[in-house]
């Protein structure tokens, strides 16, 4: 997990995964060109779009990279399930250390799919795999639609933080950042908080990869805010009540809620997201 930068527009100082927008850049021939293990169709069925599904793949190991330096990758030429590009390899270190220096000091400009060719590396999208999905609650001003991935580190690779976005790096297991989080240690939004209980879950990395990659259907997380006697009260789907709330709390029965009494309480539980598409 990473720490957000205290000076951050949004969620400054909470711990989160990886993670950032599907750009222009992560979409068409050149980004499936890159990816081995994974078609679009395969990616945008399994997201349930109609295309452009692989972009999210993309996206996320992008990110992941640029965040975290940590990258899924495989050798140009290798086939789905060969080794991935062992970073214990002194070699293999240094490159993939400079490759995501040069992307992180170029920022938006950095072009990561021509980086990834220059350095004969193709992107490991069969071993992540899709497991989440959370929409923002409609009545919030800026709605964010964000899709999560798990997947396992790469021989030899250490999570880094950028040192610009994110400016802490902790390897904790799911249990122990939700207990750090009771006692105030780390600041968690609601969506994390509730991807580390559905991670917790598992006894082994591999049971949750094993199972993510079995899923056919990810069922999409949009909750609802609820406003009555008791004030504002976040439900979930298969919570009680919750096919009956309304989608816009404002307009509901009983005490009046402006706008901007709606969109503090959604963000006083940090449900706003962190990016647009993640």
């Amino acid at each position: 997990m990473l720490r957000r930068h205290l000076d951050s527009d949004f969620v400054g100082g909470a711990y989160v995964f990886p993670g950032g927008k599907v750009d222009d850049a992560d979409r068409g021939d050149e980004a499936t060109a890159t990816c081995v293990g994974r078609s679009d169709a395969e990616a945008s069925t399994l997201l349930g779009i109609e295309r452009g599904g692989l972009a999210f793949w993309v996206a996320a190991l992008r990110e992941c990279f640029e965040e975290a330096g940590v990258l899924l990758c495989y050798r140009s030429g290798s086939a789905p399930g060969d080794p991935l590009v062992d970073a214990t390899d002194p070699s293999a270190r240094r490159h993939l250390a400079a490759m995501r220096a040069a992307l992180v000091t170029a920022g938006r400009q950095a072009d990561f799919l021509a980086a990834c060719a220059a350095e004969g590396l193709c992107l490991a999208v069969d071993r992540v795999h899709y497991f989440s999905h959370w929409i923002t609650p409609e009545p919030a001003p800026k709605r964010y639609d964000t899709r999560f991935f798990v997947a396992a580190l790469p021989p030899g690779q250490v999570p880094v933080h950028d040192d610009y976005e994110t400016v802490d790096t902790v390897w904790v297991a799911p249990a122990d950042a939700l207990a750090r989080a009771k006692t105030g240690e780390f600041d968690l939004i609601f969506p994390t908080m509730k991807n580390l209980e559905a991670i917790s879950r598992f006894s082994t990395a591999a049971e949750l990869l094993d199972a993510a990659a079995a899923i056919e259907r990810v069922p999409t997380v949009l909750p609802r805010v609820v406003v009555d006697e008791r004030g504002f009260r976040i439900l979930l789907p298969g919570d009680e009540g919750y096919e009956q709330a309304v989608t816009d709390p404002a307009a509901a029965d009983g005490p009046a809620a402006s706008a901007s009494e709606v969109s503090e309480a959604i963000r006083s539980i940090g449900i706003d997201g962190r990016s647009e598409r993640r």
